[in-house]
């Protein structure tokens, strides 16, 4: 275990509030994730601050931030409904909360909160690792107040509540999906965090109580833990532990092999969890070598610094479709064959239902889903000018994106199947670039518009038009006609006299 490195607490502000406690009669600590980052040395910018109140001083959280603020001249919110303030001094954020102690009704998760010492403010905390609190007070300044033990678990690198974990559960069951999330965030190759048995034991009799929380509070933990390092170790956990199956079913349903006349299909769930993996390693080997870029909503490119959340979550849904798809064919075996599409229909229902945006950012992992067999069905067969056409235009500016999952669902226990596969999805990519240099179709306009259309013919708008730009468009992609407004303006005025009766007005 690490000790605290230099410059933890040589921050100026944690002086200031020393100071400002010992004026107001307070004591004050630092305490949770600033504490439990100092041991494992992860950088931390957000620092919660706790006050012991005294008699005659309500909200000293308030007060004491308020103080503060005074000396460093910084501006202060203040939200008394939860009696916190929170300041930003010098690039962090600090946070102060009077010391409290909560009970909880059974059919709420909003708790009874009064005024209590540290260590009770210490015992309502999620985990050990979260309950340790540094004093700021100038007599023992830095001194550890760990009344459960929280170092030394930190060193075993194991999750336990400090009270009974039934009863932290109960009075709030977000602290399930927490201990899950922080045994993948903390994990690392030298170490890896495991939860306490009596602790997956509580959360498997306690699943049900996920039922009365709000699907935003799940989807924030659910977000961290797919921006993590290793998603699947959450993932993994909360299959096992019965959680995932009260939030989203359908990838529970991922689970198993089911076998007939002694033939069994790919396991999905561990096959998905494979490729959210590979799309965390292959993603950050792009940004590394800045082969990657994110779009605005007028097509202006950037370079991309940072993980794409929802490149992790279409990974993470791109085979939802297979439990409804799946088939068992006489003299075949198992077929999945329709799973992207129906794939692509469940992500609105998915994201509804855990209240997530049904905005573009639904639309890319919809899309991403919908069109992940596509490169692969190019590796299978002949690859043409055209089908790389329609897979460019189908896919616009996310084909990057979409070429990077297709790889990462290239998945075998047969490293020779996996190499063969690779090569050939290279040479797709080789193709890609060739049309892509040649058509610019990433960029594709129909050189035909309504506008045109009805001037030409002297027409108003109606389905003829419509048709006529879509067989337009189907001619340049296929290759049929070059992609020019002469070109496309001969076809269009063919099939719009051969099919339709039109002839230009004079």
């Amino acid at each position: 275990m690490n000790t605290i490195t230099s410059g933890y607490l040589e921050h100026p502000v944690f002086s200031l509030v020393g100071e400002s406690a010992g004026e107001l009669g307070v004591r004050a600590f630092v305490i949770g994730g600033y504490v439990r980052d100092c041991f494992l040395g992860r950088p931390n910018t957000d620092i919660d601050i706790v006050v012991e109140s005294r008699p005659g001083l309500p909200h000293a959280g308030i007060a004491l931030a308020e103080a503060v603020a005074a000396k460093c001249h910084a501006k202060v919110s203040v939200f008394k409904n939860f009696g916190t303030a929170m300041l930003k001094y010098h690039g962090i954020e600090v946070e102060f909360v009077g010391a409290r102690k909560e009970s909880y009704n059974r059919d709420s998760r909003k708790p009874i909160v009064e005024d209590g010492t540290l260590e009770e403010d210490q015992l309502r905390r999620d985990f050990t690792i979260n309950a340790m609190a540094f004093s700021l007070q100038k007599d023992d300044f830095g001194a550890l107040v760990d009344p459960f033990g929280g170092i030394k678990d930190l060193a075993a690198g194991i999750i336990r509540t400090p009270l009974d974990p039934e009863q932290t559960y109960s009075d709030d069951p977000l602290r399930m999906l927490r201990a899950i999330r922080f045994a993948a965030q903390l994990s690392t190759e030298n170490q890896t965090f495991t939860i306490v048995e009596e602790s997956l034991k509580a959360m498997r009799a306690m699943a049900p109580r996920m039922q009365i929380l709000s699907k935003e509070r799940i989807v924030e933990e659910l977000n961290k833990m797919l921006l993590s390092a290793h998603p699947s170790m959450a993932f993994v956990l909360m299959e096992e532990t019965g959680l995932l199956e009260q939030f989203m079913p359908e990838l529970s349903r991922l689970k198993g092999v089911e076998t007939v006349d002694g033939k069994g299909h790919k396991e999905n769930f561990t096959h998905t969890l494979q490729v959210v993996e590979n799309v965390i390693l292959f993603e950050a080997e792009a940004i590394a070598e800045g082969k990657l870029q994110d779009y605005d909503t007028e097509g202006n490119a950037t370079p991309r610094t940072q993980p794409n959340l929802w490149l992790r979550w279409a990974a993470l849904l791109h085979d939802i479709g297979k439990p409804l798809s799946k088939r068992f064919v006489q003299g075949q075996g198992w077929t999945f064959h329709g799973h992207e599409v129906t794939g692509a229909r469940l992500v609105p229902k998915i994201f509804g239902q855990l209240k997530m945006p049904l905005n573009e950012k639904m639309k890319y992992v919809q899309k991403l889903v919908n069109l992940h067999l596509r490169p692969i069905a190019l590796v299978d067969d002949e690859v043409t000018d055209s089908a790389v056409r329609r897979l460019l235009f189908d896919a616009g500016n996310d084909i990057d994106d979409l070429m990077l999952l297709c790889n990462a669902d290239i998945t075998s226990k047969n490293p020779a199947k996996v190499a063969r596969l690779r090569h050939n999805f290279e040479l797709v990519k080789e193709k890609m670039v060739e049309v892509e240099a040649k058509d610019n179709i990433r960029n594709w306009k129909n050189p035909i518009s309504g506008d045109y259309v009805m001037q030409l013919y002297g027409i108003e708008p109606c389905n003829t038009i419509g048709q006529l730009k879509e067989m337009v468009k189907n001619a340049i992609l296929d290759g049929e006609i070059p992609y020019t407004f002469e070109a496309a303006d001969a076809f269009m005025r063919e099939k719009a006299e051969s099919i339709f009766g039109l002839v230009p007005k004079q």
